[in-house]
């Protein structure tokens, strides 16, 4: 059996970047949700396969948060990058901005995933472990433990 190499979080970092076309806008000319979600879950997804280098599931969303619209024209950055690993499972932070032509960027949403390594069973295998060197990094992996904590206990309370 190989040996699991740890990683780092630049390791897997992602950005990517989208232009807000027609086909995109709902019936309000903004962003729809449901295109931004599937933006931000491929960018987790990427992350997690960086990772684990093997398939993923994605389990969970937590703290989706929509904190301004994007508009036609707009251009959509979406970074993602790992926070904590669990024996199967991960979690990725997914940050999301408009960027204006000067390049300043302003926060629009904010969502952790919790995505599971797959064998090629489709079952649950274990995950490189993460290597938190920085302060970010380590509050980042704290918030985690806690966020995890609180899947746990609403799974428990059956919501």
């Amino acid at each position: 059996m190989s040996e699991i190499i740890p990683k780092r979080v630049e390791d897997s970092m992602v950005e990517t970047v989208h232009l807000v076309r027609p086909t995109h806008l709902n019936s309000a000319g903004r962003l729809f949700g449901g295109v931004l979600m599937q933006w931000i879950d491929e960018a987790a997804g990427i992350v997690a396969k960086r990772h684990c280098m093997s398939n993923i599931t994605t389990a969970s969303v937590d703290n989706l948060r929509f904190i301004r619209g994007a508009y036609q024209n707009d251009m959509v950055v979406i970074r993602a990058k790992m926070t904590y690993t669990g024996h199967t499972s991960m979690e990725i932070r997914v940050d999301t901005y408009v960027e204006d032509p000067t390049g300043m960027r302003r926060p629009i949403n904010r969502a952790y995933f919790t995505v599971v390594a797959l064998d090629e069973n489709d079952r649950p295998k274990e995950v490189p472990r993460l290597i938190v060197e920085s302060e970010t990094e380590k509050a980042e992996w704290e918030g985690a433990l806690k966020r995890r904590e609180n899947r746990l206990m609403r799974k428990e309370e059956g919501f």
